[in-house]
């Protein structure tokens, strides 16, 4: 095991138990989106927070106005790629590096309310966003990557039942604050953001928070469901040797769908046009196993399995996902990108998937190396070897929500060694 330093505790515990005083609610954060960066501001003021670049004033711009079971507005402002400098109200913002060495994957964060699924939001033993995102946000990643399903908690907490008593439910603000912008906020002010969909942000669970605040996308209260839409086109970002393609996978059918699978194939095309190295990120993995069901793997995505066969080229090294509540790594004897999953930041842990993966058969596809672990809640870590100018080598390291290491693998292009 590897143990965090002094600094990292303290912080963490800095974070979990001071609070500024304030009158209003407002949350920030710096964002990647189609053709740039922004940074993003919820609020319950009456405005947009002021703000500066580079010392001038800046106006953001109102992104969504208060509405139904939103009684907050959201903020959105433009950053040049050149600046320097970004405040709101007042704070200076975490902005892009050209090249991010340290780049964090977390996700599934949110805490399980539905029918009979029923997790302990007030126990942070069972239920660790907070404690993770406060323990991540110390080890000051250059980038964070949300690999989906931010929003859980879609019913309401059975009468008698302490370990959920009094928390919100359904698509509303204050579920959104609860499950996401509250116990993240160390963690959104850390690093600049890539905000993959997962299907818990589809239009009918959490999609109308999704699209009010962290959509990359623009917002239109007119369109769609109360502004949410259905699933949009990838877009790319540049970190530095490194092209990541951000794909919405939010309703991809776990069966075939011929029709969706003749939607996503041109997009999985899109590295074909991309030089060098290319991540993939989108939520449900492929060729991934969430546990085993008669002996057989079960859990891959079939309909993205369908798209991506034969179509992924050379220069894609890796597909990051999340869905499967657990941490995966799993490289093939087929010529195909390595699949990371990173899904065990909060939600109910796949219990049942496998912590030996080397040989098994999904979907005609052979794992030939990798691990799995799981049962612990986490994130994963991934850091750029030094000198490296290929930007094919990489050190991933997992760790639990204490900080503590509990896997760590080599990764060089399309294959691993993990300890």
């Amino acid at each position: 095991m590897f143990r965090m330093n002094s600094f990292v505790v303290g912080a963490m515990l800095v974070s979990a138990v001071i609070s500024p005083a304030s009158s209003r609610e407002l949350y920030r954060w710096v964002q990647y989106v189609p053709g740039g960066i922004e940074a993003r501001a919820v609020t319950d003021a009456s405005v947009c927070p002021a703000a500066t670049i580079d010392g001038a004033p800046a106006s953001m711009t109102e992104r969504s106005a208060p509405g139904e079971s939103y009684p907050v507005r959201g903020c959105a402002l433009s950053i040049p790629a050149d600046a320097k400098l970004v405040t709101i109200a007042g704070k200076p913002m975490s902005l892009p590096k050209h090249r991010p060495d340290r780049i964090l994957l977390i996700g599934d964060t949110g805490c399980r309310l539905k029918g009979s699924q029923v997790q302990a939001c007030n126990d942070m033993s069972q239920w660790p966003f907070r404690l993770g995102a406060d323990i991540s946000a110390a080890l000051k990643p250059d980038l964070v990557l949300h690999v989906g399903d931010m929003h859980y908690r879609e019913s309401d907490c059975p009468a008698g039942n302490l370990g959920c008593a009094g928390t919100p439910f359904g698509d509303t603000w204050e579920v959104w604050r609860e499950d996401f912008f509250k116990p993240g906020d160390a963690l959104l002010g850390a690093a600049p953001w890539i905000m993959d969909r997962g299907n818990h942000e589809e239009c009918e669970r959490g999609g109308k928070g999704w699209a009010r605040t962290v959509d990359p996308y623009a917002y239109d209260g007119a369109s769609g469901v109360d502004g949410c839409l259905g699933p949009q086109k990838p877009y790319t970002v540049d970190i530095g040797g490194v092209t990541i393609a951000v794909m919405d996978v939010s309703t991809a059918a776990e069966k075939v769908n011929e029709k969706q699978v003749a939607w996503y194939r041109p997009q999985f095309e899109l590295a074909k046009t991309i030089p060098g190295p290319v991540w993939m990120t989108f939520h449900r993995p492929i060729w991934a196993v969430d546990s085993t069901k008669k002996g057989e793997p079960a859990g891959d995505n079939r309909t993205l399995a369908a798209a991506a066969r034969d179509v992924l080229t050379p220069n894609v090294q890796a597909l990051i996902s999340g869905h499967h509540h657990t941490f995966e790594l799993m490289t093939y004897d087929q010529e195909l990108p390595l699949q990371i999953v990173s899904g065990h930041g909060g939600d109910d842990l796949s219990e049942s998937a496998p912590r030996v993966v080397k040989g098994l058969e999904i979907n005609g596809v052979t794992v030939k190396d990798g691990l799995g672990r799981p049962g612990i809640f986490g994130f994963s870590m991934m850091e750029r070897e030094k000198d490296d100018s290929t930007g094919l080598k990489w050190t991933l390291t997992a760790y639990d929500t204490h900080g503590q290491a509990f896997a760590r693998c080599r990764i060089d292009g399309r294959n691993a060694t993990c300890e």
